[in-house]
């Protein structure tokens, strides 16, 4: 079956700690995305609110529910008739005072279609000084979330997931051929493993990869990496944005897909281990 190919546009933004102004930066970015043709708009993670976890604690909504982030994506997708993923915004679970880091994915008409709870939380002390615990604040998911986009399948992680390959391999093998990674990279892991993380991902599933991140200071001792990225199916950055706000765009094509997994059939290869 032929299926048309989709525009996709990654968001980067430099998020700070006041969601009202977080909320207006995001449509306003969404909005010129839109206005290039984007069909499916990516937000990084942390796209609503980066700062302490007090506050992040204190913006958390139930899923499907009606708070501001919310209704404030499912608004922007139902005004542009596109499909949206808002990536990585704090969602009531079961534990208190721990929310899930998700990513939720609204229709043209503004409905919820999927979620993502964020499955590895980012616990690391680096040699730069910068010490995060995200499991000290945030429960971690459970499932794999693979969604229809325009007759695309597309999987969904959240920053930190995309060092753990078995993820997309298990995305792919749910017919991911798109893999949308929404992140808040550290500046020092950035520089070190972003590109060669990204790329290798691309090549495993033979996906692309739309990455869409976090750029530049947040408060006093935070800074991300930005370099918002999409990737073809053979580890090709076709489009980048190294640093400030913007986006990137490129269209999908299931065809490319289709070539590349049929010139190098590495699923068929795989052996039993």
């Amino acid at each position: 079956m032929s299926v048309p190919p989709l525009r996709v546009a990654a968001v980067q933004m430099s998020s700070q700690d006041r969601v009202s102004d977080n909320l207006l930066a995001a449509s306003r970015l969404l909005a010129a995305a839109v206005a290039d043709g984007a069909r499916l708009v990516c937000l990084p993670e942390g796209f609503a609110y980066m700062g302490p976890e007090t506050g992040r604690r204190a913006i958390a909504e139930e899923r499907g529910g009606a708070g501001p982030i919310q209704a404030r994506m499912a608004e922007c997708a139902r005004e542009h008739r596109v499909h949206v993923l808002a990536g990585g915004m704090p969602i009531v679970s079961g534990v208190a005072d721990k929310p899930f880091n998700s990513s939720l994915l609204f229709g043209p008409d503004g409905r919820l279609l999927a979620s993502y709870d964020k499955l590895h939380l980012f616990d690391v002390a680096l040699d730069d000084g910068t010490v995060l615990s995200e499991s000290a604040a945030t429960s971690f998911g459970s499932s794999v979330t693979v969604a229809n986009v325009e007759g695309i399948e597309l999987g969904v992680s959240i920053c930190y997931d995309v060092r753990f390959p078995q993820l997309f391999q298990e995305q792919r093998s749910r017919g991911a051929e798109v893999c949308a990674v929404t992140a808040a990279f550290t500046e020092t892991t950035g520089q070190a493993h972003w590109h060669v993380l990204l790329r290798a991902r691309a090549i495993e599933t033979q996906c692309f990869v739309v990455a869409a991140a976090q750029t530049g200071a947040h408060g006093p001792s935070r800074r991300t990496y930005g370099h918002s990225l999409i990737i073809d199916p053979w580890g090709r950055v076709v489009s980048e944005l190294d640093a400030g706000e913007g986006f990137v765009i490129a269209d999908i094509e299931l065809e490319r897909v289709r070539s590349v997994r049929r010139q190098m059939p590495v699923f068929e290869h795989r052996r039993p281990l």
